[in-house]
């Protein structure tokens, strides 16, 4: 199946967003997510869904001796190595389903909004903790149950087009969905936020942060952004392995 992000129209529209031309200062959670990462110096990092490689560059500035970004889209990898030139970065086409997972591997495993587009995330949490050395970090983000829940994810308007609320229905069932996101219909997958956090306490990890992002002050003017207040997006975790 054709990745969505490789059709044209759909990937220039992407390349136009906020976070896709600003990079990690224009995206509305990083503010938080920075505060969940450790310390990245001499560390091996796996970025799953790396896009635009934004993450994969942060590590190595921080100090990273070797970062694997693995992405299902070829128009997000020749983004990526068109804007990455240190040598300590490796960009890998293929899904984080399909990736070996060698044992020991990793010190540091990270996923920017990407873990919603895979069907079971408890199949990834087990592969992940296989690769982290002992004590290895594990950060991601992803959707919020709440964004996911209904599957539409868009806002209930009224008749003269005012939002009136989120839905949310469907909570605990848990699977596939079809997202309209950028005009285009995509395969999303909602979880409770209960799977994620058995999906990492049932495979080795110990969780160290989780936080419900808001948009900074900064960007509150940006069109829509205020609205962003009313239900929370984005989920953002970090997990330790227990490995010893």
């Amino acid at each position: 199946m054709e990745n969505a992000y490789d059709r044209k129209e759909f990937f220039e529209k992407y390349s136009r967003m906020e976070r896709s031309v600003k990079g990690l200062e224009g995206a509305g959670e990083w503010h938080e997510l920075q505060k969940l990462l450790p310390d990245f110096s001499g560390k091996r990092v796996l970025d799953l869904g790396c896009g635009f490689g934004w993450h994969c560059r942060y590590a190595v500035e921080k100090g990273a001796s070797y970062v694997l970004g693995l992405d299902p889209s070829e128009n997000m990898l020749a983004r990526a190595r068109k804007m990455t030139e240190d040598t300590r970065v490796e960009y890998r086409l293929q899904p984080m389903e399909e990736y070996e997972y060698p044992e020991n591997a990793f010190d540091v495993v990270i996923s920017s909004l990407a873990l919603h587009y895979v069907e079971s995330f408890t199949d990834i949490s087990r592969k992940v903790f296989r690769c982290l050395k002992p004590g290895g970090d594990f950060v991601f983000s992803a959707e919020h149950p709440v964004f996911t829940a209904y599957g539409s994810q868009d806002w209930y308007y009224d008749v003269k087009g005012k939002i009136l609320h989120w839905p949310v229905d469907r909570y605990f069932e848990e699977g596939e969905r079809q997202a309209v996101f950028l005009g285009e219909t995509m395969v999303k997958y909602h979880r409770t936020l209960t799977t994620y956090i058995h999906g990492l306490l049932e495979n080795g990890f110990t969780l160290t942060g989780l936080t419900e992002p808001m948009p900074p002050e900064n960007m509150m003017e940006l069109p829509g952004m205020r609205d962003e207040l009313r239900r929370p997006m984005m989920l953002l975790i970090s997990a330790r392995s227990t490995k010893s």
